[in-house]
């Protein structure tokens, strides 16, 4: 829920207002070990959830990231010039390479430049992100500038577009901490596709602070706080509204009436993605052709890049 409050959200309000691109970025799942079987599973799981969330194919261009070869291309051409201080400073490989120091590979030191190849490569003007991903989107703009510095106008320098509410969602298990579906806790984050049951008990279970007060108060009361802010969100109500309404109500009643809220909004997002991922070859074939267009864009741009830096 963490994912689809912070980015899923905001792309559904701008593939009316841009010419949007997304892709299933498996590429980038490589940089933690994969079962192939698992790994081709979850490529059509993210797709499903894309077009179950409300991304469509007709007004956006909906791909799996290595079906365009110039992704890794690009990315190759980008590592020439990038330094290696810019990517030990990335706060997310800091984390993971201290966390992980034994299986840190130089995929996940290189995600930043593989993700500023999946942006640039598009010539994209704005990049709805969460928080957390803001030092790398600044990063793809420090690469465009140089490799413009070096070699003439080539890229578009994008901005990074991130919503003042919701762009950091925190884990349920630690509000210090941002939520993640690769979490070893189960009970960190609520998964698009949990049963109701599994819902009310992960709620039940959330962290909370001292205290009774429903109150929004991300210092003093960063638990509440960010349960907050996940209500808010789901049910459109600004958080003040909550406060007034829970003024006199403990944390049992709150988390209860959150739960209902969750279960109520992914209902049929829920149906959908059930119907959708029993449709292997249609969402194939939604990919495949979103993979159509994404190269034809894709390969304006390498040409443009190859000839600039002297390839034959």
């Amino acid at each position: 829920i963490g994912n689809y409050l912070g980015a899923i959200k905001n792309w559904l309000e701008l593939q009316d207002e841009y010419q949007s691109i997304f892709c299933v970025v498996d590429e980038h799942a490589l940089t933690i070990p994969q079962d192939p079987q698992k790994l081709r599973e979850k490529i059509l799981e993210v797709a499903a959830i894309y077009l179950a969330a409300g991304l469509d194919p007709k007004k956006s261009i909906i791909f799996i990231q290595s079906h365009v070869p110039a992704h890794t291309e690009l990315c190759w051409i980008l590592n020439t010039i990038s330094k290696i201080p810019e990517l030990e400073r990335m706060t997310q490989f800091k984390e993971k390479s201290l966390e992980h120091r034994a299986q840190v590979n130089m995929g996940l030191f290189d995600y930043p430049v593989l993700m500023a190849a999946d942006i640039l490569l598009y010539q994209t003007d704005a990049v709805p992100v969460g928080q957390d991903q803001k030092q790398h989107v600044e990063l793809t703009r420090t690469l465009a500038r140089r490799f413009n510095q070096i070699y003439g106008k080539t890229f578009t320098v994008p901005q990074a577009l991130i919503k003042k509410q919701g762009a950091k969602i925190m884990g349920l298990d630690n509000p210090l901490k941002k939520m993640s579906k690769s979490s070893p806790n189960l009970y960190n984050h609520i998964a698009l596709t949990d049963s109701p049951d599994l819902i009310k008990d992960k709620i039940k279970k959330a962290v909370t602070d001292s205290g009774k007060d429903i109150k929004y108060d991300p210092e003093n009361k960063p638990a509440i706080s960010n349960l907050l802010i996940i209500y808010s969100l789901i049910v459109d109500e600004p958080v003040k509204s909550l406060e007034a309404r829970y003024k006199n109500s403990g944390y049992a009643d709150f988390k209860n009436d959150l739960a209902q809220e969750l279960i109520k909004f992914l209902k049929p997002f829920q149906g959908k993605y059930q119907e959708l991922i029993q449709k292997p070859a249609y969402l194939k074939k939604i990919l495949a052709d979103g993979a159509l267009r994404a190269n034809k864009i894709a390969q304006e741009t390498i040409k443009e890049v190859r000839q600039k830096i002297g390839l034959i």
